[in-house]
């Protein structure tokens, strides 16, 4: 049986609670993590932020984060912004995610430019998700100008995300998709291409809208080449 460290400041029952956090088995710390959003106590506060940063199960992240919302703004959101800070990756990315639960718009000013590119794609898939939905209207061209250069990076998962980032932004990100479609980089004009696809009719799915766009990069190359041709054929 694992042995309850008691921590300054708290009652054994408390104590419990905060052990039961890094328990082996996630339905023990799922329920602890319930349990503190349910009798929110600033006591919890360090327990509950420590966790976030190497909690290895989605579900009980998505809990610790409840938790944490659950708080009051004023102690939260301060240790929350000291985790944008942190040399941990998973950090980073779980005080993102637990800002964009808070709602707080204020913290936009808290998103660095860095984070749209952080090295982490979990880190910078938050951001973007968290920087979209906070951004205000002024500053929306801008974040576009910093999102687009992240276009044709990572797996399909992490483009998807992109996509979907700058799709949430609306008509704003048009030109910008526009001169990336032109692109030298295949990846990038065919990233951008899928994005203005989804932009127009959302209903139409990523992997289509990727195909179609390489698609028609095939066709503009083949036609350019074939213009050449004709151009060197009339010499």
């Amino acid at each position: 049986m694992k042995e309850v460290v008691q921590i300054d400041g708290t009652t054994p029952q408390q104590a419990r609670v905060v052990n039961a956090l890094s328990a082996e088995d996630a339905s023990v710390r799922l329920r602890a993590a319930l349990a503190v959003g349910s009798n929110p106590d600033p006591v919890f506060l360090e327990a509950l932020v420590e966790r976030c940063a190497v909690e290895p199960d989605f579900f009980v992240r998505d809990m610790l984060s409840w938790a944490l919302t659950c708080l009051s703004r004023e102690i939260t959101l301060p240790r929350i912004r000291q985790e944008l800070d942190s040399e941990r990756p998973q950090a980073r990315s779980q005080a993102l995610h637990t800002l964009s639960k808070i709602g707080d718009r204020g913290a936009w000013d808290w998103i660095a430019r860095d984070m749209l590119h952080d090295a982490d794609d979990e880190v910078a898939r938050t951001a973007w998700r968290v920087a979209v939905a906070f951004v205000p209207e002024e500053g929306k061209k801008d974040l576009v100008n910093e999102l687009v250069l992240q276009l044709g990076r990572g797996d399909r998962s992490v483009r998807l995300s992109l996509s979907r980032a700058f799709v949430e932004l609306g008509e704003v990100i048009k030109p910008a998709l526009e001169k990336a479609a032109e692109d030298p980089d295949p990846e990038v004009a065919a990233h951008a291409r899928a994005t203005e696809s989804l932009r127009q009719n959302p209903e139409t799915g990523f992997d289509a809208a990727i195909e179609e766009a390489k698609r028609v990069a095939v066709v503009g190359a083949n036609s350019a080449k074939a213009e050449e041709a004709r151009e060197a054929a009339d010499c």
